[in-house]
């Protein structure tokens, strides 16, 4: 084939304009991260916490708060799930909630618009999910007889039972637990009577004092509802209303000790961040609830503040997550592929960032708080709230060894072979029987949990899984690190990866595509995948890798780009979107450029294409979501299209210059 004239200085021009503009985004700790944008639950959560407890927010961050929720509005008046959604009952009623509290009158244009949205809606807030409903319920804005119990007895349970809370997936267990203590409680807050009355009439089409909130238990806005509630739930909630007729007050009053002691635990041992702001703010109002002058609730709103993001464009929000080493690690990656005097400083304050991260010390007690060792592992973030994942620790030992590894590249102090040996023990410690890798912890139940979600707003969060993409890179890092070190003791290392693999081999489907979990959707999974599989070993012509090259191919646009829509990913099979997307396509050539030749045609296209949307700065424009959690929660993770189209353009570089010379 002969050499795309691409191959040349337009590639190399373009891969060193991402690189400088890349460079530019690195944060003063050596770190990189991007905003995660997801939706405004947690802001206005944040403001009913703060309005509640007596810490509301001074009145110049009052209108930068009121200025995301003006920016998040959509036109009809309501608030969606993530940045491409339909409005939703649940994310408006709490927005209005919020934005009221913050002293916006009722007339208003914001809340007038959402309020006539809401009362639009078939059953209007009465509708509203079981999430919502509680937290109308806690500030007197629904009956909590309109609930389906959460009763803390549930925690004090034979930990073998196979629903038992502990085997539940660690967010959903965090959530859960802050919200059986305040249902335990029936905590309602103080709110002035004027306020409560106002909010009452506000939003609700007739008189509040008249609704039969009991019989709303089941009732759920067709716009919200993402998992229904399945008859075996619905039996287990009737079980459970009956209970709550004859519960024991003793024994709920010890329920209630256990649950707040696990939420002290929680809020201690993740130095009062929560593992997210989510369960955070819940440990919040349950501290308030249990005492108002509690020692531990003022470092605990001021632990939210770590999950806050603002700017001047979208004003205060808070972020369902810090991608801190997420970002960082992903960005050493695209670096190395391409280095030189201008990477090395910034190399080398990324590499001190991921240092510092790294979990050095073992959580007290962590067995008895149902954790699972976090000794020698990363987290999503910084670090500092503790709960270390799988493929964060791998791409942070990949990071770690492909700057090891360079020649050319040197830093002021490596990591001993102790800490490298600390991470491969923590990813080991993640795999499940199958072969593949969770995330914080091992798989602790099968899938029948699913049928007793009772999250309704979304799928797959009962319990741990085996991810594709969590095992792609895992596996990516566990070959990395076999190649210049020896296996553990009982070739645990080497076990591990054949398990994985096979696990990946399994999980092709009959088109030769993978279904993604936490990224959009197909694309990214087999972005994962290749990497895992190449660095094993496993040849390009190896039937997996063929299969998934042409699959990528065949869903190759016209214009060379690729492009996933995130309706791909609720309805379990792909979905084209209407125009090629910079992040999909930028993960499609880096699978392809693991199995096919760089010159190959179909890469040589989507590298046209994505030079041709380069921006003068070096960067690109941001376009649809593309990260997912739960099945139904769409993500922007903003800084995916600016590293991985630069890592893709200086892996491409590379490989061209070394096949030509």
């Amino acid at each position: 084939m002969n050499r795309s004239p691409l191959s040349c200085g337009k590639a190399a021009d373009a891969s060193q304009k991402a690189l400088r503009y890349l460079l530019g985004l690195q944060g003063p700790g050596g770190d990189f991260e991007g905003e995660m944008v997801w939706c405004t639950m947690i802001l206005a959560q944040a403001v009913i916490v703060r309005t509640v407890v007596g810490h509301p927010y001074p009145e110049a961050e009052k209108a930068r708060i009121i200025r995301h929720f003006e920016c998040r509005q959509r036109g009809d008046g309501s608030w969606g799930m993530h940045p491409e959604s339909e409005g939703y009952v649940f994310f408006t009623a709490l927005a209005y909630v919020a934005v009221r509290l913050l002293g916006i009158p009722a007339d208003a244009p914001m809340p007038n618009k959402a309020r006539r949205w809401l009362q639009a809606q078939p059953d209007g807030v009465k509708g509203i999910p079981g999430w919502g409903k509680f937290w109308l319920a806690a500030l007197g804005l629904y009956g909590y007889e309109g609930l389906n119990p959460i009763p803390p007895e549930l925690f004090l349970l034979p930990d073998w039972l196979p629903f038992h809370p502990r085997r539940y997936y660690c967010h959903t267990r965090q959530i859960y637990l802050g919200l059986a203590f305040l249902y335990g409680m029936r905590f309602v807050a103080p709110l002035p009577d004027s306020l409560r009355d106002a909010l009452r009439r506000e939003l609700y089409r007739e008189p509040y004092e008249g609704i039969d909130f009991a019989s709303l238990r089941h009732a759920i806005a067709r716009s919200d509802m993402y998992v229904p509630v399945s008859p075996l739930l619905r039996r287990l909630y009737d079980l459970l209303r009956a209970y709550e007729r004859v519960h024991n007050p003793a024994l709920r009053r010890k329920a209630l000790d256990v649950c707040f002691n696990r939420i002290l635990y929680e809020q201690r041992t993740t130095r009062y961040q929560g593992i997210s702001p989510v369960s955070g703010l819940l440990d919040c109002l349950a501290i308030f609830a249990r005492d108002p002058a509690h020692p531990d609730l003022a470092p605990s709103i001021e632990g939210v503040e770590a999950w806050r993001w603002e700017d001047e464009a979208e004003g205060i929000r808070y972020v369902g997550a810090r991608s801190n080493t997420w970002d960082t690690a992903f960005v050493i990656q695209a670096l190395t592929e391409a280095p030189g005097e201008e990477t090395a400083e910034a190399l080398d304050k990324a590499h001190a960032f991921l240092d510092s991260a790294q979990m050095l010390e073992e959580l007290p007690d962590y067995r008895a708080a149902w954790r699972d060792p976090a000794l020698g592992g990363w987290c999503f973030s910084d670090g500092r709230h503790r709960w270390p994942v799988s493929d964060c620790t791998a791409e942070a030992l990949s990071a770690l060894l492909a700057l090891y590894d360079h020649p050319a590249l040197h830093v002021a102090a490596r990591l001993g072979e102790e800490r490298l040996g600390l991470a491969v023990s923590f990813i080991l410690s993640r795999q499940n029987a199958d072969g593949g890798f969770g995330t914080y912890e091992r798989r602790r139940a099968g899938k029948l949990l699913e049928i007793i979600n009772p999250s309704e707003m979304f799928g797959q969060c009962m319990t741990e899984l085996s991810y594709i993409e969590c095992t792609g890179s895992a596996l990516a890092a566990l070959a990395h690190y076999r190649t210049h070190h020896p296996d553990l003791p009982g070739g645990k290392i080497d076990r591990a990866a054949a398990k994985a693999v096979a696990f990946l081999r399994r999980k092709q489907l009959e088109d030769g595509s993978y279904p993604g979990f936490w990224g959009i959707n197909y694309t990214y999974a087999i972005f994962h995948v290749a990497r895992g599989l190449r660095a094993t070993g496993v040849p390009t012509e190896d039937p997996v890798l063929r299969a998934a090259a042409r699959w990528l191919i065949g869903k190759q646009r016209l214009d060379g780009g690729w492009g996933e829509h995130y309706s791909g990913c609720l309805e379990g099979r792909y979905v084209e979107h209407t125009e090629s997307q910079i992040v999909m396509t930028s993960w499609a050539l880096l699978a392809l450029l693991e199995i096919l030749p760089p010159d190959n045609e179909s890469v040589t296209r989507g590298f046209r294409w994505l030079i041709g949307r380069q921006q003068q700065d070096g960067g690109w424009p941001r376009q649809g979501v593309n990260g997912v959690f739960f099945g139904a929660a769409m993500l922007d993770y903003r800084l995916y299209h600016t590293y991985f189209p630069a890592w893709a353009l200086a892996r491409y570089v590379r490989l061209i210059d070394t096949t030509h010379g």
